[in-house]
């Protein structure tokens, strides 16, 4: 079983200039921008990047949609419907309105120290694609294993909030009704205001933020709802993404769904013409924390293409003097969440959410 730190792989990853650009900017060379007057630079300082990083969201949002702004925040009204004692924490089914008429089913685990006063750090627990039990595979209801992080992470003493993803199992909203782009943002949204739900909680630590967590299809869920709101400190991908260029030799068929972006369907036959790519948005999770599961047999997602990205990544993260930060594993299995590589990542978000223990 082959694990490291991407620091250490690097001289066998050189850039390529055979990769297609995005937008005109090098894909693989991500230290390039545009500046104010057009002309491309290389950005020196994390400032300088910081209109590449704007130009890269907005190239993700012409697909997926929008980002909703504060209008959309309209009061949670969480309610509890159902409590079971699970040991050494309780696990609430609940809802919570993440918009106007659009009300979110998550479970939220919560350790029993923290019900007695002590501050607690959580965690978003997304889950992968479910259409029996959704949700109910990260606390432990069922299906695969290796998926059961909410769990997990509630035993070690961490608050887990687990929200629904859109049109999986029972959670199945209008999107239209509910005026949503795509499932992909209505996710992100959820999520977001599934961490607004979180900052109302009396007995969770927010000190040093909080971290996302996520397999498959919760994996890219992780990667797209942190890079807009960075009280996310802490992103965990397993097996949740590949270029757009090599996923299933860039058929992007997959992704022209109405639970994901049916505008990818713009791009079907050339995604190098796509204005987004999982090679921006894992730079711009930088200088945070990125812990990345990438199988070497998984069959949804090359991990040569996994490294190929990190590496471009990785001169952002050494731009804010964050190298270490970005670590990728490969496992010898399948599309999964082996044991090491899962605990390694809990062992990851104790360090960064509770860095005095």
């Amino acid at each position: 079983m082959r694990r490291f730190f991407l620091a250490l792989t690097l001289p066998c990853l050189a850039f390529s200039e055979d990769v297609p650009k995005i937008r005109g900017l090098s894909r693989s060379n991500l230290l390039e921008y545009r500046a104010q007057d057009g002309t491309v630079k290389m950005a020196q300082t994390p400032a300088e990047w910081a209109s590449r990083r704007a130009e890269a969201l907005a190239g993700f949002q012409q697909v997926a949609g929008p980002l909703p702004g504060p209008e959309l925040r309209c009061p949670l009204e969480p309610q509890i419907v159902e409590e079971t004692d699970c040991g050494s924490y309780v696990r609430r089914l609940i809802t919570y309105t993440s918009q106007p008429g659009g009300k979110v089913t998550a479970y939220l685990c919560i350790p029993k120290t923290a019900l007695a006063g002590t501050k607690t750090p959580a965690v978003l627990c997304l889950h992968p694609t479910e259409n029996k039990i959704g949700f109910k595979v990260v606390v432990g209801l069922g299906g695969k294993p290796h998926r059961q992080y909410a769990q997990e992470m509630a035993e070690r003493g961490f608050v887990t909030l687990s929200p629904s993803y859109p049109l999986l199992a029972d959670y199945q909203p209008d999107l239209k009704a509910l005026h949503m782009p795509s499932g992909t943002m209505k996710a992100i949204w959820d999520n977001l205001r599934g961490l607004d739900y979180l900052d109302s909680l009396p007995y969770v630590d927010r000190s040093h933020g909080y971290a996302a967590i996520g397999h498959s299809l919760g994996g890219h869920n992780a990667i797209f709802t942190a890079v807009f709101d960075d009280r996310i400190q802490v992103i965990v991908s397993s097996c949740g993404f590949d270029s757009i260029l090599d996923y299933k030799g860039g058929n992007i068929q997959g992704y022209i769904q109405e639970r994901y972006m049916l505008r990818m369907a713009d791009y079907l036959g050339h995604p190098q013409d796509c204005p987004w790519d999982h090679y921006e948005l894992i730079a711009c999770l930088a200088p945070r924390h990125v812990f990345v599961n990438a199988p070497l047999r998984d069959a949804n997602f090359q991990w040569q293409s996994v490294d190929r990205i990190a590496a471009a990544a990785l001169p952002l993260f050494r731009l804010h003097e964050a190298e270490s930060r970005l670590q990728v594993a490969h496992p010898d299995s399948d599309h999964d969440f082996p044991d090491t590589e899962r605990f390694a990542s809990y062992e990851l978000i104790k360090r960064v959410l509770r860095p005095a223990q």
